[in-house]
């Protein structure tokens, strides 16, 4: 059974940190790019982050570059964003998602089409 699970969200104090992790069975990352998408409440998905299989390139929307960092352990078969200086606007629900080999971009943004996604895991921001 081809699953995503995340986990690592939680509580934090505005300027924290946290780890979100991306966890596949049932199938090999090595060839999917993973995207992280978000949804707070009230507001349509975003994508956040993406890395590709082959070549490793990489994606953030504009409001997280130089805050979050992407990055795959294909050993583990698991896919970490790693998220500094949290901000308020930062809360929501993170998801993982799957496609095939590259992460596609489309006029700035992150193409929703996955493969298969995660439940998500929610991240708060607050103090």
């Amino acid at each position: 059974q081809v699953q995503l699970v995340e986990s690592g969200g939680g509580l934090v104090q505005p300027g924290g940190s946290l780890r979100l992790s991306c966890a596949a069975s049932g199938f090999t990352l090595d060839y999917y790019a993973i995207g992280w998408f978000r949804q707070a409440p009230g507001k349509e998905r975003e994508g956040v982050s993406c890395i590709s299989s082959s070549d490793g390139n990489t994606y953030y929307l504009d409001s997280v570059k130089g805050r979050f960092t992407i990055s795959r352990d294909n050993a583990k078969n698991t896919v970490y964003l790693q998220m500094n200086s949290l901000k308020p606007e930062d809360t929501a629900v993170y998801y993982c998602a799957a496609v095939p080999w590259v992460c596609t971009v489309v006029a700035g943004q992150l193409d929703y089409e996955m493969d298969y996604w995660g439940k998500g895991t929610l991240v708060t921001v607050s103090s």
